[in-house]
């Protein structure tokens, strides 16, 4: 797995971050993918992995940490690892897990899904991790928040970003 972010951010990352993560069947074994968008709706960062616990959450932390900016306040579900996840890794920010606060990321995952449906789910968890991180750069693009295509008409925001990669191969 990259440890790169393979897009191109046109503006720095928010200071409002919803974390969350979604179950996903893998070759027949349910997986975590961890996810986190800011308050634009810039993806920041996926992650696929086999557990749900607290090492995978300090995991994903850390590594959505290490993409530069921390946020001023971190919005998440009530899983009970976070706010001691959270206590220890971002001690200044705001941990909210209120009803509702975490509604922009859990409509996102439903586009993930229904993205993945079609495809009658993955074999194998480096597929998902491709797949996910491919779904987030193209949402990146298509809402603004990638340097390519943006003055591009947002429907056609994908496709006029990967024409100049095309023309390079």
């Amino acid at each position: 797995m990259p440890d790169a972010w393979p897009c191109h951010p046109r503006h720095p990352l928010g200071d409002r971050w919803f974390v969350d993560e979604t179950p996903a069947k893998v070759a027949g074994r349910w997986t975590s993918l961890y996810r986190a968008v800011d308050q634009h709706g810039q993806v920041i960062d996926v992650v696929a992995g086999t557990r749900r616990d607290r090492a995978a959450a300090r995991r994903f932390f850390a590594r959505v940490l290490s993409h530069g900016r921390r946020p001023v306040e971190a919005a998440t579900d009530k899983v009970p690892v976070y706010p001691r996840i959270l206590d220890e890794l971002l001690p200044a920010a705001h941990h909210v897990d209120a009803a509702r606060e975490n509604n922009r990321i859990e409509t996102d995952h439903g586009r993930w899904k229904t993205r993945l449906r079609p495809m009658r789910g993955l074999q194998r968890l480096r597929s998902a991790q491709t797949v996910s991180a491919g779904h987030a750069l193209v949402q990146n693009i298509r809402r603004g928040h990638d340097e390519h295509a943006v003055d591009t008409d947002p429907h056609l925001r994908p496709a006029t970003a990967f024409t100049e990669p095309a023309r390079a191969v």
